[in-house]
């Protein structure tokens, strides 16, 4: 193409002229027609809940990845957005805003959106940037509320996803299908400490064990290529004077399937509890039962080395109630996957159920046989080794919204770059996936990275928790004892300045989501806690008679614990866009 400007000596313009002029041209006609937002009230009025969390992160992925769009917000000229960043601060109350509480009268919708009263001094920034206040709902179930965190970073893949998942599952099934090399489940030695097992001196950082405990002998590898031996081990305990003890131990060896160690331990200190309806174990089965946990201790070590492969599920209960650290470890709770993901495990039980077709676990009070428990973990074992290692992860299921946007190239040729800017370390949690992980001590900090990842990043998230301290819904997580919390009226002066310093960071045609995620939680907590602590004394025995009446969980109680929850997955969102100038 001619032209009189931008040409080389053969007449030509420039590529990166051509490219430069596009993009101005591109530049301007979004600057013409930014992009808008409007709530439909019709949509949201059909709504039986309010907007979820898990809705704001498709909105994320409308917005700036490939994701459809959000029916209960309309998006004109969405390709003109240029970043999103998501703030999550909560504390952020309907009555620190002068905004008017849940509506009761049942005609009336608690889902549409609020407008926020432009006279509002605690918060200025909030009043003057945004219009509304949109209502919404924390997941959870009727007595407890999940993570916000999880909902909002973790979410289904694309059907593109799925299928080429899917793809890839199948040729890795082939490629491993009958592998008979048990030891790529083996614990690393990080994982072990993780899930605090027990670590040998000759690996651990510890130069001798605690008194009282045994190791596996040091042996060498064999190098004829033999796999080495698998033993599936499984305990059971019982309640005495100095807390849970030893009462029986199974061993199996997986690849004969015969038991080469079942016996009954008598515990050392006077047993208070029989946990029967855990452990099948009671005092008639003990009556007359000699062995010790120091003999049970000597035969393992003959029976042991340090290239056995020991096998269990939740291995590590087991071997601290042996009081037997080992190097090499497989376990069925950390091999397969919860439905829900990480840090939860799944159940012995709903494994077999799930992976292996059959019940175990059934004998009602009978209590646990050891000996089912360990051909479960050994059946499941042989599972994952037949179906290959990806089987039982949940992986076609859900991924990182981080995950997602990296691979979108319809708005970004290199795909969406993202910062995930947090208290703790998020690089190791829910910003596995960004492109920046970056790890926090203070709300300025968090402000500070946002605004440092704001020239390469198109996703930021950030999360500002000085004013929950200072409402002392949460308790700082630091190695050091934290400083003074700020009273909420500082804490709010110091939050409006910095959402004021993000916010004209931010470059023109940027889309700003904050959102609290829940509301005051204690009231939640405490019942769910009281709970807890109720169930769990009639777990270990105890006959409500003996249990003080104050200390009860009544049906009252639990009405009051799903009203508190209810309360508590309220939140607010406010979702805007950065003007042009």
């Amino acid at each position: 193409m001619k032209g009189s400007e931008g040409q080389d000596d053969g007449g030509w313009m420039k590529v990166g002229k051509r490219k430069e002029k596009k993009a101005k041209n591109v530049e301007a006609k979004h600057s013409n027609n930014p992009p808008r937002f409007f709530y439909s009230s019709k949509d949201i009025a059909v709504r039986k809940e309010a907007v979820a969390i898990a809705d704001l992160r498709e909105l994320v992925i409308h917005l700036i990845g490939d994701g459809p769009p959000q029916f209960w917000l309309k998006v004109e000229n969405r390709n003109a957005i240029q970043k999103v960043v998501v703030a999550q601060i909560p504390g952020l109350t309907n009555s620190i805003l002068d905004l008017p509480p849940t509506p009761t009268d049942p005609t009336a919708n608690p889902n549409k959106p609020l407008s926020v009263p432009k006279t509002s001094d605690a918060l200025p920034f909030i009043a003057h940037t945004f219009l509304h206040a949109l209502p919404t709902r924390a997941p959870g179930e009727p007595t407890r509320m999940h993570s916000v965190l999880g909902s909002f970073f973790m979410g289904p893949i694309s059907n593109e996803e799925k299928k080429r998942r899917v793809a890839a599952r199948i040729v890795e099934e082939r490629k491993h299908g009958g592998d008979k090399d048990p030891t790529k489940y083996v614990l690393a030695p990080p994982e072990m400490c993780d899930n605090e097992y027990p670590v040998p001196s000759y690996i651990g950082e510890v130069s001798q064990l605690e008194e009282g405990w045994v190791e596996s002998p040091l042996v060498d590898a064999m190098d004829d290529g033999t796999q080495p031996k698998v033993l599936a081990l499984d305990c059971e305990m019982c309640l005495t004077e100095d807390g849970p003890e030893l009462t029986r131990v199974c061993i199996i060896d997986s690849d004969t399937e015969k038991v080469v160690l079942d016996e009954l331990v008598k515990p050392l200190k006077p047993i208070i509890n029989y946990l029967t309806r855990f452990s099948g174990i009671t005092e008639e089965r003990l009556a007359g039962v000699t062995t010790t946990l120091s003999n049970i201790q000597q035969k393992l070590v003959g029976l042991i080395t340090s290239q056995t492969i020991l096998l269990g599920h939740s291995l590590e209960s087991d071997l601290r109630a042996l009081k037997f650290a080992h190097p090499r470890c497989i376990d069925t709770a950390l091999m397969y996957h919860h439905p829900r993901g990480r840090p939860l495990k799944p159940g012995l039980a709903w494994l077999t159920k799930k992976w292996c077709n059959r019940e175990i676990q059934a004998r009602g009070e009978g209590g646990h046989d050891p000996e089912e428990d360990a051909r479960a973990c050994i059946e499941l074992l042989k599972t994952k080794m037949a179906r290959g290692p990806s089987f039982g992860e949940f992986k076609t299921d859900q991924e990182s919204v981080l995950e997602r946007l990296s691979r979108t190239t319809t708005r970004v040729s290199t795909g969406v770059k993202s910062a995930v800017v947090d208290y703790g370390n998020p690089s190791t949690w829910h910003g596995a996936k960004a492109t920046l992980a970056i790890a926090c001590q203070s709300d300025a900090a968090i402000l500070e990275g946002m605004v440092e990842a704001l020239p390469q990043c198109q996703f930021i998230f950030g999360r500002f928790m000085a004013l929950s301290e200072a409402l002392e819904w949460t308790t700082p997580k630091t190695d050091t004892p934290p400083a003074p919390a700020p009273s909420v009226p500082d804490a709010l002066s110091a939050l409006n300045t910095r959402l004021q310093t993000l916010h004209a960071a931010l470059p023109p045609r940027t889309a700003l989501i904050i959102f609290t995620g829940h509301s005051d939680p204690r009231a939640m907590a405490g019942l769910g806690q009281r709970k807890t602590k109720f169930e769990n004394e009639l777990k270990a025995g105890k006959k409500p008679e003996d249990i003080p009446k104050e200390e009860w969980w009544t049906a009252a109680d639990g009405r009051a614990l799903e009203e508190e929850t209810g309360k508590a997955r309220r939140g607010l969102a406010f979702i805007c866009l950065k003007a042009e100038g």
